[in-house]
């Protein structure tokens, strides 16, 4: 059976606002933490490779902040994937605090693409093989 990919964090100063809880855009760049060190350590394909020819752009993004994480707490993030298509990859994500209560979840819609030398011209492009053979590890249904 396939397991979501995991990764902690500690939510530090930086994240949160005056009142000492997440700023809510603080938990997009979570979100892009997670989806990067999937793309490097699971699916062994490191953003700083990737972006000389290629990347993954979120084209789609839908959220839902369930409650309140604070300075101090480690959340548990957890990635999965719930449709994986010839250029794109629909997964789900759920942040939860220490207690295991959910303080986000959602779904991101990434699309593999190639850029031209240039960088003015993106256009998707159809993951390989070996990719969808990485990615289809962390399908839950």
């Amino acid at each position: 059976m396939n397991q979501p990919f995991i990764k902690q964090e500690k939510i530090r100063f930086q994240h949160v606002d005056y009142a000492g809880i997440v700023f809510y855009p603080r938990f997009l760049e979570m979100l892009n933490c997670l989806v990067e060190d999937w793309f490097e350590e699971a699916l062994e394909r490191p953003f700083s490779q990737m972006h000389e020819s290629n990347g993954i752009p979120t084209v789609d993004l839908k959220i839902q902040f369930k409650k309140a994480a604070r300075l101090g707490e480690v959340l548990t993030k957890k990635l999965w994937v719930n449709h994986l298509g010839g250029a794109s990859i629909v997964c789900g994500f759920s942040f939860e605090d220490e207690q295991g209560k959910i303080c986000l979840e959602g779904e991101v819609t990434l699309v593999n693409v190639t850029i031209n030398e240039d960088r003015k011209d993106i256009k998707a492009a159809p993951f390989n093989e070996k990719m969808k053979n990485r990615i289809m590890n962390y399908i839950i249904k």
